[in-house]
Parts: C-alpha cells; sequence; structure tokens
C-alpha cells in the first residue's frame, strides 16, 4: 500500500498553491525489485510506487504486444463486424470511414484506409467539419455518403451516443459499424454493430483504450478472417505486417490521454519504434516543421505533433490531419504539414485570448469553486479542450469551457485524475441539463441550451464533491529528491527504461534542494529559461513552460538570491546533434519552507 507524505511542514504550500507529497513505499519491494533484476535502487523506487511488482518487471521494461494482445473476437460484435466488411470488401461494396476531427480520430481513419489500400481497396473517408456538423455522425453526412454509394460506413471515435443520425443511416440502408471507446448508456443506438470495451454489457478488460486501438484490434479480426478464407491465397498477396502502422496506434493513444498501462503501453512503447523509423511521410513532414530531430518519443507526440494535427480539425479543413496521415508523396505530406504548422500557430494566438479572457472569470467569481463551467460568445470553439486543460492544471479542479452560438453553447471539459468527467456529462444528458454530450474519465464535450449552463455547473461541482477527489485537490506527487550533481544524463538514461510516459505511468518528479536560480529570462512567449545553482556546487540548465502568467514565472524571475526547493523532471536537450540534461520546472518554494 502506497502512503503519502508531505514535503512541507504543517500548512505550508509551494508557490503554485499546491502540497508535495512523497509516495512512501514498500521498501523491501523496492530492494527486492533492485537485486532480481539488477535495477538501481531509484529505478526501483518508481516502478514500485507505479504498482508495478516483482513478476510484472519485465512486462513493464520491455512491453510486448503478444504479451498483452488478447483475442479480439472476445469484444461484443467484433466477428460480426468483422465478417461484414470481408463481405463488402469481397463484393466491392463502397466503404467509408466516419472519423472524428482529433488525432484519434485521423489515426484511426488513416489506419483503415492504409489496411485497405494494402488489399488492393480504396475507402473513402469522411471527416465532419467541427464549426458546421459538430462532432460525430449527423443525418446530412449520411445522406451524402448514400448518394455516393457508400453501402457501409465504420465510425472511428465516434458514434457510442449519435441515436438520431445511426437510426437515419439504418432508414438509408447503410450498414453502420461504430468504433469507439467513449462511455456508453445502457441503451445504444441503432446500428449493424457497435464495437466498443466501454459498453455497459462488455466484460472485457480494454476499457482503457483509446479509439485507434480499438479500431487495430479490429483489423487484426478482418485480417484472421481473410486468411482463414483463403483470401490472400486467392489473391497472391502476401498478409500485410500489421506492425508496421503502430505509429499511427501509438501516435492517437498517446494525444487522446488514454492511460499507458497494458496493451496501450506495448501499443505505444513499439509503435514510437516504428514512427522513429519515419516511413509514414506524414509523421516525417510534422517531424520536420516541428524541428524533431531525435527520437520520437511521446513528449513530441503530445506536444509538438498532435497539436499539429488538431490544429486542423479546431480552425481549418477538418480533413487536413487524416490527409497527411495517409499521404503517399513526400511533396504533398510537406504542403499539408506547412498548412498545419500555420494553423497551429494561428490557434495558439486564438488559444492565448480565450485563455486570458476564462482566467479574468475565474479571478472575478470561480476561484473558491470546486469545479468550473465558463461561458463566453467570444471564444473560438476549436480551442476550448485546450485552454480547459491548462486551467484545470493551474487551478487543479474540473474545468468546462462554453463557446456560446445565440442560444445554444458547444463546450469541452477536462479533468484531474480519479474524477469520471464522461459519465458525469452522461449523467447531465440524462437529466436533460445537455442536449449532447459524452467522452471518457479525462475528457468530454457537450451541447447545451445556455440557460441552462449555470445549473450544469451545479451538477459539476456536485458530481466532483461526491466523488472525494477534492481532498487530494493541490497535490504534486514527488519520487524522491536530487542532489544538483545528480541530476544527469546517467540518472536520464536510467529513467528512460521506465518509458513511454504518460497517463497511468506519470514522468518521474523530483525535487532539487536548496538551489539559486542564476539569470532567468522570459523565452518564447510565456517560457522562462535559467540555471539551476547547486548550494555545495554544480549547476543545471532549466525551463519553465506557459508560466509568466502565473506565480510560478513571478517568483522564478524575482528569486534570484533566494535559496529555492525546485519541483520538476529531468528531461535531455538535443543541440546540435548533442544531448544535455535538462530540468522542467513545474513548481517552486523557498527553502526555508
Amino acid at each position: 500500500m502506497i502512503e503519502r507524505e508531505s514535503f512541507f511542514p504543517e500548512n505550508k504550500r509551494s508557490v503554485s498553491g499546491k502540497n508535495w507529497v512523497f509516495r512512501k513505499i514498500d521498501e523491501s519491494q523496492t530492494l527486492m525489485i533492485s537485486q532480481n533484476h539488477d535495477l538501481p535502487e531509484i529505478i526501483s523506487r518508481v516502478l514500485v510506487s507505479r504498482g508495478v511488482s516483482n513478476e510484472d518487471v519485465n512486462n513493464f521494461l520491455s512491453p510486448r504486444i503478444k504479451n498483452f494482445l488478447t483475442d479480439p473476437m472476445q469484444l461484443i460484435d467484433m466477428r460480426k463486424a468483422a465478417k461484414r466488411i470481408v463481405d463488402a470488401i469481397s463484393k466491392g461494396e463502397q466503404i467509408a470511414i466516419f472519423g472524428d476531427y482529433d488525432v484519434d480520430g485521423a489515426t484511426s481513419s488513416a489506419l483503415f484506409y492504409r489496411f485497405f489500400q494494402y488489399l488492393g481497396y480504396k475507402a473513402v473517408i469522411y471527416i465532419p467539419d467541427r464549426m458546421k456538423e459538430g462532432y460525430g455522425p449527423n443525418d446530412n453526412a449520411f445522406r451524402k455518403l448514400k448518394n455516393d454509394k457508400v453501402s457501409v460506413v465504420i465510425t472511428v471515435d465516434c458514434g457510442t451516443t449519435a441515436f438520431q443520425a445511426l437510426e437515419t443511416a439504418k432508414d438509408l440502408g447503410i450498414d453502420v459499424i461504430v468504433v469507439d471507446h467513449h462511455k456508453a448508456e445502457t441503451k445504444l443506438p441503432l446500428s449493424f454493430a457497435i464495437i466498443n470495451p466501454n459498453r455497459m454489457d462488455e466484460n472485457s478488460d480494454l476499457g482503457h483504450l483509446a479509439a485507434v486501438g480499438v479500431s487495430y484490434l479490429l483489423i487484426i479480426a478482418i485480417n484472421r478472417i481473410l486468411r482463414e478464407s483463403g483470401w490472400f491465397t486467392s489473391k497472391k498477396i502476401a498478409e500485410p505486417n500489421l506492425l508496421k502502422w503502430l505509429d499511427l496506434v501509438a501516435l492517437g493513444t498517446v494525444c487522446d490521454l488514454v492511460p499507458l498501462r497494458g496493451l496501450n503501453r506495448a501499443f505505444v512503447s513499439q509503435g514510437l519504434k516504428v514512427a522513429h523509423r519515419r516511413k509514414n511521410v506524414g509523421i516525417a513532414a510534422l517531424s520536420e516543421v516541428a524541428k524533431i530531430d531525435e527520437k520520437i518519443n511521446c513528449y513530441h507526440i503530445g506536444f509538438l505533433i498532435g497539436p499539429r494535427i488538431n490544429a486542423g480539425g479546431r480552425i481549418g479543413e477538418s480533413s487536413l490531419g487524416s490527409n497527411i496521415l495517409i499521404a503517399d508523396d513526400k511533396i504533398e505530406a510537406q504542403s499539408y504539414a506547412a498548412k498545419l504548422d500555420f494553423l497551429n500557430r494561428e490557434r495558439q494566438k486564438i488559444e492565448q485570448h480565450v485563455f486570458a479572457e476564462a482566467n479574468d472569470q475565474i479571478a472575478k467569481a470561480g476561484k473558491d469553486k470546486a469545479a468550473l463551467a465558463l461561458a463566453s460568445s467570444n471564444w473560438h470553439p476549436g480551442v476550448l479542450c485546450i485552454v480547459a486543460s491548462r486551467l484545470k492544471e493551474i487551478y487543479n479542479k474540473p474545468v468546462c469551457l462554453f463557446s456560446i452560438d445565440k442560444k445554444t453553447a458547444k463546450g469541452s471539459g477536462r479533468s484531474v485524475s480519479g474524477f469520471d468527467l464522461g459519465s458525469t456529462v452522461i449523467a447531465a444528458r440524462q437529466k436533460g441539463l445537455l442536449s449532447n454530450g459524452g467522452g471518457h474519465a479525462m475528457a468530454a464535450g457537450m451541447t447545451i441550451d445556455v440557460n441552462k449552463i449555470k445549473e450544469f455547473e451545479d451538477h459539476l461541482i456536485s458530481s466532483f464533491l461526491k466523488s472525494g477527489e477534492s481532498e487530494g485537490e493541490g497535490e504534486y506527487y514527488i519520487d524522491g529528491i536530487l542532489d544538483i550533481n545528480g541530476a544527469n544524463l546517467s540518472l536520464l538514461d536510467q529513467l528512460e527504461k521506465l518509458s513511454p510516459f504518460g497517463m497511468g505511468n506519470p514522468q518521474p518528479r523530483f525535487i532539487l534542494n536548496k538551489v539559486k536560480i542564476v539569470k532567468p529570462e522570459v523565452v518564447g512567449q510565456n517560457h522562462i529559461r535559467c540555471i539551476l545553482a547547486g548550494f555545495s556546487g554544480g549547476s543545471l540548465k532549466a525551463i519553465a513552460f506557459n508560466c509568466v502568467e502565473r506565480n510560478l514565472g513571478k517568483e522564478l524571475l524575482q528569486s534570484r538570491s533566494l535559496l529555492c526547493n525546485i519541483a520538476g523532471y529531468l528531461k535531455g536537450n538535443f543541440w546540435q546533434g548533442k544531448q544535455t540534461a535538462q530540468f522542467i520546472i513545474e513548481d517552486l518554494s523557498t527553502a526555508h519552507n
């Protein structure tokens, strides 16, 4: 059992208002893992703190898909869906892939497209326009697809709550196969098949998968049926190596903020190896505009590649994200990448405006609320989820933001660890507070009548307080204390054994005790760079992101002469082909605390 121990004396907090908490671990388990697996103590401690047992160490450090992959046919409707798709391929029916406009939807769409392309079959991809069509399947889209002779539609990362649209599709004679992972209700929409590990009647242990992970399982199932039926032999083509598309699976999994455990961890670990080879010209082009000149890791995916793919759906052309991932021509991919890079810069400008206004609202009325629901007619709906995520991190509480258009508002929310926002949103819809909405534990989208926003906020606050998670509000979890001389490349190499990092396996975080901040300066729009000097010698380059307007940024710029305790994590910094260790500052306290 993991106990918690505060770094601070009673009632003391950091400049960000957080209580730094150590995980007090089972020392005997730490020693056992260290001895049995020949690992440094600090690595063993982190493993134990993540709940990894002695028996699971090898699978954690070297996650292989075959060790976690269960039979896809165990999922409800999987066999039925796979057979229908095989039948459509065999008869030459037109299949459409209906994807969401975010990274999970784009990668899922591209994954199916690549697989069908290998089979010599050309599917079409339909990505709805965020502004005109909104999220998920809609009546007009199905009518367009019917006019284009489509008889089978595979919805990816959407569809579980599309009751009206799927009924329309059925009336039109379209067989819809829903491939999704969002929270479902007891009642499901009419469709040919719904593959979703988060169905209420599903007994699998795959509820942590992103939509792209579920899509990959369906492709495995389709491939198996094709093999068993002798299709590959009759067509005189070799079976595809499904591993070569794991870069898409890793990309969608990381960006959708699902837990990186079990099969997800294996998907990402193996997918990063594929991504590093940059065989997908779209991923290669995005890496180039993002100036990634090292092995692609989760940070690059989550903060450099993913946001550019999302930018198309947020403020530009919704289809750009999937288009770049299915591109085979290098020049074409570079053109898409340039467009997405431009849109991402424009998105950042819009985001800063929305963030400033939302932060102003909180300062006036919302600081003491347990959860927040904010709205404005001046906010672009495409950036709400990003701003909500930033505000959630700053204020350590669930945040939902709404963009008002006349009498209706579209919103996006982000949650804190331990509070299931998706279920809360579904409950709100069932109560009549929302006209539409759904999601998963950490993120959700919704549509609401403007007059009900306050009532929805009350529902959000009540649900959060009942969950008990508010008791842990403002806690920052620490894995240990480092001497500044020990924060080096050698330690970084050891910590990399624990990657990939993300939900369910957070980046190991440490305290640098009693250091001085030297030469702090603002870089970029909102970051602060400095040098950390140790009390007994040694120094380390450091940077704090998106902090100028926060208490952390103000303290960094003013604490030149004070001894401070710095909280954050160690990261490699690549420059001109050389790697150095760098500390990412996330919080600060004066050393007398």
